[in-house]
């Protein structure tokens, strides 16, 4: 790995920091004084004082105005223009969840007897649902190499193709793909390229490098501390904007307050905690890199990573999640005793919190196309705030027993 890309792990952070904490918060500070964080307003029904205004609201449902409470709330909206400001868009139009802000957009731009293509990389409940509710509505859909060239993506785009999916790295084995090129043939052929960009938050610009839809698992960094389910979808186009917003008026989409306050409140730290992070992961991924037992750490700032050049193209930085492959003559059930045997990392899905994490990914790589599945025992890696000395200690004891059990 080169000396540039070890500065740049965790150096796209900093210029986020201001931004962070002052977005999403009125400019203005009213002669009684305000609370540093904005209150939790719970409510279903809006009162209005007379019909005209009440009309006159109601023809302002995609302005993020407080209309019904299954609309948005007033901190739904403040986290909205945090989030559209964090990923470079104009609006942000806050869901349920960040499976949700997968399945919104891609039930906004596509209808029936349209075609989708998705990277065979992709998160496993966006393949499910490609694969089953959009099958069924009549939607079909083809999957593409993550790396694939622009010619071979060529050769998949049909004059229905309303929509190429990204997600970059991929899900698990963290391919990173040329979003530029991707872009340019989606929009030759009149096609919306949207991206779930949970990974990149922050440290990837969507609509500088060509995206039409940003998606977001706000559970993940944004929130960051493990305790709540919320996504988010951002664009940088009116005409995107008005399609997305009055397809999430008509499928409910909406967050609760409460999620929408604690991600709010999240956010204000996102930048240090992701700084601190960023570098901890990649310590301890550098680590990882030199055990016997391991035959590939995927971290995008690795030169062995598929797609490390795009990420040191576009990419500001580094998230703090990577996966390893450990040799292939070490079995599963060798390393399901290492993963039982540790003490700091938590076992469990989801990642983006505070926390350690580690979950075994063997059998849960699906692939369409032949390749792309790792051929040795794998687990992901999700570091938290913890000192990188324990988490390493911590891993060396597990090899142990790893060893001993491979052995026995």
């Amino acid at each position: 790995m080169s000396d540039d890309s070890t500065a740049r792990v965790s150096a796209g952070w900093a210029r986020f920091a201001s931004m962070l904490v002052q977005g999403g918060r009125s400019e203005e500070i009213p002669s009684e004084g305000v609370f540093v964080n904005p209150p939790v307003s719970r409510g279903s029904t809006v009162l209005f004082p007379d019909l005209a205004s009440m009309r006159q609201k109601g023809l302002r449902s995609h302005d993020h105005e407080v209309v019904y409470g299954a609309m948005g709330t007033p901190i739904q909206h403040d986290l909205e223009r945090l989030i559209a400001q964090v990923e470079g868009g104009t609006h942000c139009q806050v869901v349920s969840s960040g499976l949700a802000a997968c399945t919104t957009p891609l039930l906004t731009y596509l209808s029936a007897g349209d075609h989708l293509l998705l990277p065979d990389s992709v998160y496993g409940p966006t393949r499910r649902f490609a694969d089953t509710m959009l099958a069924r509505l009549g939607v079909e859909t083809t999957y593409y190499k993550p790396l694939a060239t622009e010619a071979e993506l060529l050769e998949l785009m049909r004059p229905n193709t309303r929509v190429v999916f990204v997600e970059s790295p991929g899900s698990h084995t963290f391919e990173v793909q040329d979003v530029p090129m991707l872009a340019k043939v989606a929009h030759a052929h009149q096609a919306k390229l949207l991206l779930d960009n949970t990974w990149g938050i922050g440290i990837f610009q969507p609509f500088d490098h060509g995206v039409d839809v940003s998606i977001q698992a706000l559970t993940k960094y944004p929130a960051g501390h493990s305790d709540a389910i919320i996504g988010a979808v951002t664009v940088a186009d009116e005409g995107n904007w008005r399609l997305l917003r009055d397809a999430s008026i008509q499928l409910g989409q909406v967050a609760g307050p409460d999620d929408c306050w604690l991600t709010l409140r999240g956010l204000r730290t996102m930048g240090v905690r992701l700084e601190r992070q960023s570098r901890s992961a990649l310590r301890v991924a550098q680590w990882l890199r030199g055990r016997p037992e391991v035959a590939r750490v995927l971290h995008p700032a690795f030169e062995e990573c598929p797609g490390h050049a795009f990420w040191k193209r576009d990419f500001s930085g580094a998230s703090s999640l990577f996966s390893v492959e450990l040799r292939a003559d070490l079995s599963f059930n060798a390393m399901q005793d290492m993963i039982d045997a540790l003490a700091m990392f938590g076992l469990g899905a989801s990642w983006g919190g505070y926390e350690s994490l580690i979950l075994p990914t063997t059998g849960g790589v699906r692939r369409s196309i032949a390749g792309g599945v790792p051929e040795g025992p794998t687990f992901r890696l999700h570091i938290g705030l913890e000192d990188p000395d324990d988490l390493i200690a911590d891993l060396e004891g597990g090899f142990e027993v790893l060893r001993a059990s491979s052995a026995g």
